[in-house]
């Protein structure tokens, strides 16, 4: 059975921005219209869309309909600002969002001399392309993740790294798509992901519209797994990779890579080039993005825990780099020393004019 093309959760056409919701799947599937930047910044807050690379790509579009009122260029430059600070603001963790709109903030101060047209041309053609690029990156991606598969592997994931989750195709699915597409892979374990489920509503929802068998398990279930001989390979995606190669991810993610060291199951990270942060010098100074307390002790209209119960809610962990096998990019397989591999990676990729995303000023930590 052949897979289906990659979707996006991320559509924008005549001047109409539409994000898919994806706090109603996999029960219906609802485009949100975003009309105004106000609607893009809850859809990235609520989680309605999530997944680092696509809310880098939804806040470019953000700024596109922030900018695209009518108003003389003073007025506009004014609108631009306060969009840019609404968003930047949404989720702290994923550094996809702040490049993105650093990368939009410089195309669009290049182009408002021109003229209020020009400036509206010129972030709407930059977007398009980011999202373009970020497709393409994945798709790279996975052919370099595949060739870390030998016949008949079974791989584990963690939370949504999926075309969901990017703007297409997807970053640690891709990678597992492409290594079923090869012959590779023949089964995926699927973490729940707890507390908001993003394994068995998303990823599931995902590897069943590629025909790619999947079982879902409790994130408590995986160590008795990976103890059994029942996971070869372990591929994640990532919020953020500090320049040493420590990795911000869904919380839930370090234990795996613990359980991976101590039973010697490869454990991989797959994500753009544009996750890495050299600003960031180590896992010890990437922001932990703390939710709400609600989400644990309820889901939906369902409280799961006493009426006083009070949740405590971190949405990332930090692997540190020695734990992780490889990183996979859509330059190729990165190897420890990441400090060296990452930097000589993005060094080669900006000399050839592959990224659409710069690198970030350093900043202090």
């Amino acid at each position: 059975m052949s897979a289906p093309a990659s979707f996006s959760p991320i559509r924008y056409a005549d001047g109409r921005l539409e994000l898919l919701d994806q706090t109603r799947l996999p029960g219906e599937e609802v485009w949100l219209p975003c009309a105004d930047v106000e609607t893009v910044a809850d859809a990235i807050r609520r989680l309605a869309v999530r997944g680092a690379p696509a809310i880098g790509v939804a806040a470019a579009w953000g700024l596109v309909v922030a900018t695209g009122e009518a108003g003389d260029a003073s007025e506009l430059a004014s609108r631009f600002d306060r969009a840019w600070d609404l968003l930047v603001a949404t989720r702290p963790t994923a550094v996809n969002l702040r490049w993105a709109l650093d990368r939009g903030r410089r195309v669009w101060e290049e182009a408002l001399p021109g003229g209020v047209e020009e400036g509206r041309t010129a972030l709407a053609a930059w977007a398009a392309r980011l999202q373009a690029d970020d497709l393409a990156a994945n798709e790279r991606m996975g052919e370099h993740g595949a060739t870390l598969f030998a016949a008949g592997d079974r791989a584990l994931t963690h939370c949504n790294a999926g075309a969901l989750a990017t703007a297409g195709y997807g970053t640690a699915i891709g990678v597992l798509t492409s290594a079923w597409r090869a012959g590779k892979l023949t089964s995926v374990w699927v973490d729940e992901t707890r507390p908001l489920l993003q394994g068995a509503r998303l990823t599931a929802w995902e590897l069943g519209r590629l025909g790619i068998p999947y079982r879902v398990i409790t994130d408590s279930s995986a160590g008795s797994l990976i103890a059994s001989g029942a996971v070869d390979r372990i591929v994640v995606g990532a919020d953020r990779i500090a320049r040493n190669g420590d990795t911000a991810n869904k919380i839930g993610t370090y234990p795996l890579a613990v359980l991976a060291a101590r039973h010697g199951v490869p454990f991989y990270v797959a994500a753009p080039l544009s996750t890495v942060d050299l600003g960031t010098p180590n896992g010890a100074t990437i922001p932990i993005e703390e939710r709400r307390g609600e989400e644990v002790v309820a889901f939906g209209n369902a409280r799961l825990a006493p009426a006083d119960a009070l949740g405590f809610n971190l949405a990332f962990d930090v692997t540190p780099a020695e734990l992780i096998a490889a990183i996979v990019t859509e330059a190729g397989v990165l190897r420890p020393p990441y400090e060296e591999s990452l930097a000589g990676a993005l060094a080669q990729e900006e000399k050839s004019g592959g990224s659409s995303v710069p690198q970030p000023r350093p900043r202090e930590p």
